[in-house]
């Protein structure tokens, strides 16, 4: 699609989104001069769009009140940016939106190019994201509605179920949603623990907004609260390594950090607990740097069969390599 086209359909979406505009606003969003803009609302007009345009101080262009447009006008970049995004959202657990996706997908391929739809059919078949497959399904409407009491500070009410099964009341001041490693969360005030806490949505059944509204904390960071709410879970055994290095290359090598970071002197001060040292100690072992084990004890020794099964490897590599 040529650039001139591309901008006319700007133009007209700037007129649908923002009801009237002035001819030096419009020329400016759409980086062209006064003649370039009046061939583009001339195009508009041939194409059976009508557009009042009004003189003086307060004037501008605008559509003529009471004219329907098509519902959906896609350049073939929008069209592109759509597609990928449904293909994203196949991977959010949302499960009774797959319908839902596959008719927004059907009505994208009615509309548009050959062309443009052999390339979309392409990167269906051959494209894959490496997102975390959804562990749990989550109800589109309960994600809609917390997602609007979010939004709007209003408190919700739902009925949560525990690992163990175990059903409570729950009232939440919804800071913020997230989707981490296959589930989503909701992380706000709990009303009942009168404490922050965060919600699988799968565990949580029919959310109500109700009428008392809330303030939310200005510098509130809802996955960084997930993240150091999961590092600061109790386990069997908590955990302090020194590394040698500076935070930002731990933070690069380990992706989501296994814990709560702090710059100390000598390097990163990593905190965090597990149930399972072997785990831990396979994490360790493939970092670049160097680190000290200052807490649990009982860690050295995993991470000592995990030396030993290296050198293990190493020597019968070399007694290969010498028959």
């Amino acid at each position: 699609m040529s650039k001139p086209t591309v901008r006319v359909l700007a133009l007209l979406e700037l007129l649908q989104s923002h009801g009237q505009l002035s001819g030096s606003e419009l020329a400016r969003r759409l980086e062209v001069d006064g003649r370039t803009l009046r061939r583009y609302i001339v195009a508009l007009e041939e194409l059976g769009i009508p557009i009042s345009a009004e003189r003086g101080r307060h004037g501008g262009y605008r559509l003529v009140a009471g004219f329907k447009l098509p519902p959906l006008m896609f350049s073939a970049e929008e069209t592109l940016a759509v597609s990928l995004g449904l293909l994203a959202v196949r991977s959010l657990g949302l499960g009774e939106s797959e319908l839902a996706l596959e008719s927004a997908q059907a009505k994208l391929s009615r509309v548009m190019p050959d062309a443009l739809r052999r390339r979309l059919v392409a990167l269906r078949e051959t494209a894959s994201l490496d997102l975390a497959r959804a562990r749990a399904g989550t109800s589109v409407a309960a994600l809609a509605t917390l997602a609007e009491a979010a939004q709007v500070r209003a408190r919700v009410e739902f009925r949560y179920r525990d690992p163990q099964g175990a059903e409570t009341l729950r009232q939440l001041d919804p800071y913020g949603l997230v989707y981490r490693n296959g589930c989503w969360y909701v992380s706000g005030f709990c009303h009942l623990r009168q404490a922050l806490r965060s919600f699988r949505l799968d565990r949580l059944d029919a959310p109500r907004m109700l009428a008392e509204r809330f303030e939310r904390p200005a510098d509130f960071d809802t996955l960084r609260h997930l993240r150091e709410s999961f590092a600061r879970m109790p386990r069997a055994y908590p955990v302090e390594i020194l590394m040698r290095a500076a935070r930002e290359q731990v933070v690069a090598v380990l992706g989501e950090p296994l814990g709560l970071l702090a710059e100390v002197d000598g390097g990163t001060l990593l905190r965090a607990s597990t149930d399972d040292l072997d785990w831990f100690a396979r994490r360790l072992c493939g970092l670049p740097f160097d680190f000290e084990v200052r807490q649990p004890l009982e860690l050295r020794e995993p991470l000592r069969r995990q030396a030993e099964r290296v050198l293990r490897n190493l020597g019968q590599e070399e007694a290969s390599d010498h028959r």
